[in-house]
């Protein structure tokens, strides 16, 4: 319905995802941090929170991301190694299967590391150099790019490649290796193959002291998705530095740039471009890997290094500002979790809420109430006054 209703405005929307924002209390690192800015910003704003997929759903970063973008995550299920793929600037085909890679640390058949240490990406670009000696397993062809710190994608090419199989990854450390396992009958080759890159890589990284297994996930093909430009009439930027992330903005058609780790020119890069698109999506990683490594000093600081940049977006004056989540990652749990995310919209036409601080406490409180990540966009495009009235 909502792309229907799309009408014409000269106002820019910015997104500002910062990814694992969400915690538990108390406090939490959003509550704990010092936070000047955003507090002013709060002031004249409206606030809620977002269940990314649905209230108790645990999202992955890619089903949070295109609820954010305004796409059913449920109706529209993209496998990380495609995302990984784009990320990194693979040419993606329709009869190619791709999967992320993680490098990792085993002893003994259990796996201690998920993220070898996170060792470097020139160290990753070493050890993917050292794998491509794997060109083909049975009839299929296999290509190797490394991506960001641990990270790499695989793909497969072949006849009979299906991405109905099971990660060969246990998840966490601490846990047995384990193989990756068909979920359809059609799915017995490709599980094979994907046992036998694991087990060949084994061998290859045999004699490295961190990184000495792979782990293999999110099998996915090529689908074909309506364009966010298609939907919604934006001419659309993405800046974000990891590749996962310009992946997904690259899949619904987003033009990307990289602007580096650096705060300063995340929000730089906006108001360098400001006039020449018409949607914005700013993406911040490292409170997730915060959150992950469960430090909630780190995940604090990180929050207020983003408050003391911000005055450099709120400069180049969006019309209507988002900040969230793409999830939350509890710095108790280490892991991503169900608990649904801040949300903050600052536009001529959001209501005022007159709350003092940008918490998760105070989001409950707030006029937006507890909403879905796929009803972020109605009301973004609203408050940009892009959407026309429904019905007579």
């Amino acid at each position: 319905m909502i792309d229907d209703l799309i009408t014409k405005s000269d106002r820019k929307i910015c997104l500002l995802v910062i990814d694992g924002l969400g915690d538990i209390p108390s406090p939490t690192p959003l509550e704990a941090a010092r936070t000047e800015n955003l507090d002013r910003l709060t002031k004249s704003s409206a606030l809620g929170l977002i269940d990314p997929v649905g209230p108790g759903i645990t999202p992955g970063s890619g089903p949070g991301h295109l609820a954010l973008f305004g796409y059913d995550p449920v109706e529209t299920q993209i496998g990380r190694g495609l995302l990984e793929a784009l990320g990194v600037g693979i040419e993606v085909r329709e009869n190619d299967l791709y999967l992320r890679g993680n490098f990792a640390t085993q002893r003994d058949g259990i796996v201690v590391d998920r993220r070898a240490g996170r060792i470097p990406t020139e160290e990753t670009v070493r050890l993917c150099e050292r794998l491509k000696e794997i060109d083909r397993i049975e009839d299929v062809e296999v290509r190797i790019k490394p991506g960001k710190e641990h990270r790499f994608v695989v793909v497969f090419n072949g006849e009979g490649l299906s991405a109905g199989v099971t990660d060969a990854d246990p998840q966490k450390s601490g846990k047995e290796m384990v193989e990756a396992r068909p979920l359809i009958p059609e799915a017995e080759k490709t599980a094979r193959i994907i046992n036998r890159f694991v087990e060949l890589s084994n061998k290859i990284l045999k004699g490295e002291k961190r990184a000495n297994h792979v782990l293999l996930r999110g099998a996915a093909t090529y689908p074909k998705l309506k364009t966010f430009k298609e939907r919604f009439q934006l001419r659309a930027l993405a800046i974000a530095s990891y590749p996962m992330y310009l992946g997904i903005a690259r899949l619904v058609g987003m033009e990307t740039i990289n602007p580096g780790s650096d705060l300063s020119q995340l929000f730089q890069t906006f108001a360098e471009h400001r006039e020449e698109y018409d949607f914005f999506y700013l993406h911040i990683k490292e409170t997730d890997k915060a959150g992950e490594d469960g430090d909630f000093d780190k995940k604090r600081e990180i929050i207020e290094a983003i408050d003391q940049k911000l005055p450099i977006l709120l400069e180049a004056k969006p019309d209507v500002l988002a900040i969230t989540g793409d999830h939350s990652t509890p710095v108790r749990l280490r892991s991503h979790s169900w608990h649904p995310s801040p949300l903050l919209i600052n536009s001529e036409f959001a209501p005022t809420d007159g709350l003092s601080r940008f918490t998760e406490l105070n989001c409950r409180l707030g006029s937006i109430g507890r909403i879905r990540g796929k009803e972020l966009m109605p009301l973004l495009l609203a408050n940009s006054l892009r959407l026309k009235k429904y019905g007579a």
